[in-house]
């Protein structure tokens, strides 16, 4: 991870609550993979003195575009401050034919940056928004995605077929308690399956990475055996690995 300036290239509103951003990227950040982030600072500010994290949606040669709340106002030609990438990429089974991706009171943001690199691979995938992740906007999203719309109860339609189909699952849950919500996302899952084998379900982690190097220790999550960073061994854990109780 190292510390260079991004350039807000352009700046494009999705809907009233989201927009995406396109950020100009050094060399340092050029070898970013999906499921890895950003921390952030605008300017030479350091208030708040914590950065912001902030989610690529798209990966390109020499662009990033990061999608951010609406109400915030950013201004192209303006530099940020970035230290990345942080974390771990997303990594896939071998042989994969569909995968399912469920953001769970939260925006899907996270999730975004993998569905370009799975279309691509002719990967089937499936987007289901569980409770206020309703009001994710889904219409620039590639039309081989399949939305599935769901209760807050983690409920929708025809979910036995949809579980069974799905090679690999990648779950985002709101911030506030995500060990309790996991352990929802995945007593689903145990209902529905005799046995959730390693490297099938796996929770996208949200906490707070005040450093992004793994010093703090403040991102600190207990699995069955030991504990992992989610800023370097994150931000993506197994869940089978994962200490839910």
């Amino acid at each position: 991870m190292q510390q260079t300036k991004a350039l807000i290239q352009r700046v494009r509103r999705i809907d009233a609550r989201y927009q995406h951003i396109d950020l100009g990227i050094e060399e340092q950040l050029g070898d970013i993979k999906p499921g890895q982030s950003l921390l952030v600072r605008q300017g030479d500010n350091w208030q708040p003195y914590l950065r912001e994290h902030w989610w690529p949606v798209r990966i390109t040669s020499h662009t990033l575009v990061v999608e951010r709340p609406g109400h915030i106002h950013y201004e192209p030609g303006s530099f940020v401050n970035v230290l990345g990438p942080v974390g771990q990429f997303f990594r896939f089974r071998r042989s994969l034919r569909h995968v399912l991706l469920i953001a769970y009171d939260t925006p899907a943001t996270p999730l975004m940056s993998m569905i370009p690199m799975l279309i691509a691979n002719q990967t089937g995938v499936t987007l289901a928004l569980m409770g206020e992740a309703r009001g994710y906007p889904t219409s620039n999203l590639p039309p081989q995605v399949e939305i599935i719309q769901g209760e807050a109860d983690l409920e929708w339609e025809n979910r036995v077929m949809t579980i069974g189909l799905a090679d690999q699952v990648f779950a985002v849950v709101r911030p506030d308690d995500e060990i309790r919500r996991f352990r929802e996302v995945w007593q689903i899952f145990t209902d529905q399956r005799a046995d959730i084998r390693k490297n099938y379900l796996f929770g996208v982690f949200q906490s707070i990475q005040p450093c992004g190097a793994g010093a703090c220790q403040a991102c600190m999550v207990r699995l069955n055996s030991g504990t992992a960073l989610l800023c370097t061994d994150g931000p993506t854990l197994d869940l089978t690995q994962v200490k839910l109780t």
